[in-house]
């Protein structure tokens, strides 16, 4: 999974904003985000990370506007396999997308097992807490912002101990942060 999270462990203001990511320009995010999905072929969304990806993705290949490497970076979410997890919507149109109604350990276990490329995850920070109580996480990646916000939407809710896999310090201040569940520590 991968998420943008501020020094103080919040992926969202207290309102769900998130305007606080445009206040630092990362030109290594394009580049990190294309090699994320590249070496996927499914997304698991929650639902409200769903509608604004499936709002604006879709359109993206045919935006004269659009850079050429946007547009490659759009192909790439549009052709994977999408499954959603919600509880009130009622289907997902965007191309190779599914809605399931909760989260069944068993079949995401599964789905790990089958043949292909990584299974990613979106922001979507109430499903990696539900995933993660599961612990059916494999890999966190996380995009430190050098921002505090005092209140907002924590990324974990409850006890998680990570075990620290790679860092990367970008020119922009952000650390991309790579952590594997310490499965003995998670076991309380």
């Amino acid at each position: 999974m991968t998420m943008w999270v501020t020094l103080d462990g919040f992926v969202a203001g207290p309102d769900g904003e998130m305007n606080w990511m445009g206040e630092i320009n990362d030109e290594d995010n394009g580049p990190y985000q294309d090699q994320f999905v590249s070496a996927a072929d499914t997304l698991l969304l929650g639902r409200t990370t769903y509608e604004s990806f499936a709002g604006s993705w879709p359109h993206i290949p045919n935006s004269p506007d659009a850079p050429e490497g946007l547009k490659a970076y759009a192909r790439k979410l549009n052709e994977m396999r999408k499954i959603v997890f919600s509880k009130t919507l009622e289907n997902a149109e965007w191309n190779n997308s599914a809605v399931r109604r909760e989260i069944i350990p068993d079949e995401i276990t599964q789905l790990k097992q089958e043949p292909g490329r990584n299974i990613i995850i979106y922001g979507s920070a109430s499903l990696v807490q539900a995933l993660a109580s599961y612990n059916l996480i494999d890999r966190y990646q996380l995009l430190l912002y050098p921002i505090a916000l005092g209140k907002g939407k924590p990324l974990f809710k409850d006890y998680t101990k990570l075990k620290l896999v790679n860092t990367i310090t970008r020119p922009s201040g952000i650390v991309e942060l790579h952590y594997q569940p310490n499965e003995q520590a998670n076991a309380r």
